[in-house]
């Protein structure tokens, strides 16, 4: 299954794959912009928001709330009608944001890009970034309630990967499965805060926490940084595949990729929330051995 992304520039109007609070408060309001908050948990349709951003609601209807798992994809035909119920056109530019800074907003980046559709980038700093620069808020929650719009779904396989892939993987010498999680967490010394699964991490798979991906203000390292945090992590490979606890902050990595020039990409959508079920998958815990 080929794994290879599309070219990480975003696409003609869009900055690249990340957009700064500024290039967006000179363009807020712009038709063809659309702004979504893709805010989880406790953050979820919290106000305040960028004005006229819409919900891009993972834990809402765009996971698949068909399966067991949490944050799951759901198929082109249930993004193809939430996308077009909240308004968003083929021609249009998305920029997604969270209120955490760089955190479920690179999960939408990935999803939309893994449907196709490429004109879409992650706010640098997310909301935080934004208040921090005096930019202008709302104090309601995110909503829309305007025209649908055009959006077709249509997929790329291979950006977004089941447990087998993952383990064929574990197994290719080309290719790097980095964990995204705390250090805790994939050492198994850290509890799991979703109950019922096993402690540690895939046999192979090698820790990057994502946060070492943003600096002290919370805005994504320069991409000659985050080439070589991903080199120190994964050595020479350039196949790489993410998980992380659901399949949402793993994005962060596939972002930080991307900026960082890597093209062959892959996000392992249950995560350790499949991985760490019982079951006959083997799990290590401790420290990795590094490239």
């Amino acid at each position: 299954m080929s794994t290879t992304t599309p070219p990480g520039t975003g696409s003609v109007g869009l900055p690249g794959p990340l957009a700064g609070v500024d290039w967006v408060a000179g363009r807020l309001g712009n038709p063809g912009l659309v702004l979504f908050d893709a805010s989880v948990g406790a953050h979820r349709g919290a106000s305040p928001r960028i004005p006229g951003a819409r919900p891009f609601d993972l834990d809402g209807d765009l996971s698949d709330h068909t399966s067991a798992l949490p944050h799951t994809m759901p198929d082109a035909q249930e993004i193809t009608e939430a996308l077009r119920a909240l308004g968003v056109h083929e021609s249009d530019m998305v920029v997604v944001y969270d209120a955490q800074g760089i955190y479920s907003s690179a999960r939408a980046w990935w999803m939309l890009r893994a449907m196709g559709f490429d004109r879409v980038a992650v706010l640098d700093g997310g909301l935080p970034a934004w208040i921090a620069a005096g930019h202008p808020v709302e104090a309601d929650a995110a909503g829309y309630d305007g025209p649908r719009g055009t959006f077709t779904a249509r997929p790329r396989p291979g950006l977004v990967v089941d447990a087998d892939s993952v383990a064929a993987a574990l197994g290719d010498p080309r290719a790097a499965v980095l964990d995204a999680r705390t250090r805790g967490r994939y050492t198994g010394t850290a509890p799991e805060p979703r109950p019922g699964l096993r402690g540690g991490h895939m046999p192979g798979a090698l820790s990057l926490p994502f946060g070492e991906l943003v600096n002290g203000d919370g805005l994504m390292l320069p991409p000659a940084e985050l080439r070589t945090t991903f080199e120190s992590v994964a050595g020479q490979r350039e196949r790489l595949y993410f998980s992380c606890g659901s399949g949402v902050t793993a994005c962060v990595l596939a972002l930080g990729a991307t900026l960082a020039g890597y093209r062959d990409l892959a996000v392992y959508d249950g995560s350790w929330s499949e991985w760490g079920l019982p079951s006959e998958r083997p799990v290590a815990t401790g420290a990795d051995s590094g490239p």
